[in-house]
């Protein structure tokens, strides 16, 4: 399995662009379903926590819900315009929140245990 460790900067990129990417192809095959949006959300949480360097640990539960918002974009149903846009992008967010906050809890328990871990292990040496 890889073990990529992440700066705080790249793990807001590569979450970023994979719930982007996750939105677009959302879109396109399943006609923005936002239970397929959210259900693809929590995997890439527990990536991007369990992929974060040991020294920017804290970053992963910022930034994961600022990438649930980036990757929302192309599933939020809105009118034409961009007020349109807007209130469908305001209206996903409000009723997908327990997706948001599911994801955005799973990201802290994988870094509060990955913390821990790493507070025993220099107990340890």
């Amino acid at each position: 399995m890889p073990n990529p460790r992440l700066t705080g900067r790249g793990g807001g990129l590569f979450c970023g662009v994979l719930m982007f990417v996750s939105g677009c192809l959302d879109a396109l095959l399943f006609g923005s379903s936002t239970t397929v949006y959210g259900v693809l959300f929590l995997p890439v949480c527990a990536l991007t926590a369990g992929w974060t360097s040991k020294a920017e640990l804290v970053t992963a539960p910022v930034v994961v819900p600022l990438a649930f918002a980036v990757g929302l974009l192309p599933v939020a149903d809105g009118n034409n315009g961009a007020d349109g846009q807007l209130m469908g992008f305001v209206t996903a967010l409000a009723t997908e929140a327990g997706w948001l906050y599911g994801g955005t809890l799973i990201a802290g328990v994988v870094v509060a245990v990955r913390r821990v871990r790493m507070v025993r292990r220099r107990r340890r040496a």
